[in-house]
């Protein structure tokens, strides 16, 4: 007598060495990539905060064009701070009376995740356009 059942069917799937072979490689694709990302991050930060520097740079002059001497202040050139990773600073520019400042140094300290960037944690950026530290900044 015959009987119509079917066969058994054969399971399909991965196997537990198969699944700790793929985990293990992107374990390692991950250790590899790991440490490329974040150096991309910190140099990231660090040319948005030399784009700050530069956009600082142009109100000063803007504003030693029309007031014949250089300010201290931010916000008298146009700069809202909202980088969370840089804080800026104008040093040189003396306030006087009457004012005679002629020169400055933008200053931007690393804060937060930032200062891993050690060798990079503070730039600097003068009248005379002199950029430190000189490995920090791209020609």
């Amino acid at each position: 007598m015959k009987t119509n059942v079917p066969p058994a069917k054969s399971l399909k799937g991965f196997t537990l060495i198969e699944l700790m072979i793929v985990i293990a490689v992107i374990g390692i694709l991950a250790a590899i990539a790991w440490p490329n990302y974040t150096d991309y991050l910190l140099k990231s930060r660090r040319a948005q905060a030399q784009s700050d520097m530069l956009k600082i740079q142009l109100g000063l002059e803007k504003w030693r064009a029309n007031n014949s001497t250089y300010t201290a202040t931010l916000a008298n050139v146009g700069f809202a701070d909202a980088n969370p990773y840089y804080d800026y600073a104008i040093t040189g520019a003396a306030v006087s009376d009457p004012p005679t400042a002629s020169v400055y140094v933008i200053r931007a300290t690393a804060q937060g995740a930032q200062t891993a960037d050690s060798s990079c944690a503070s730039l600097t950026l003068n009248q005379s356009n002199s950029k430190g530290p000189a490995g920090c900044w791209k020609a």
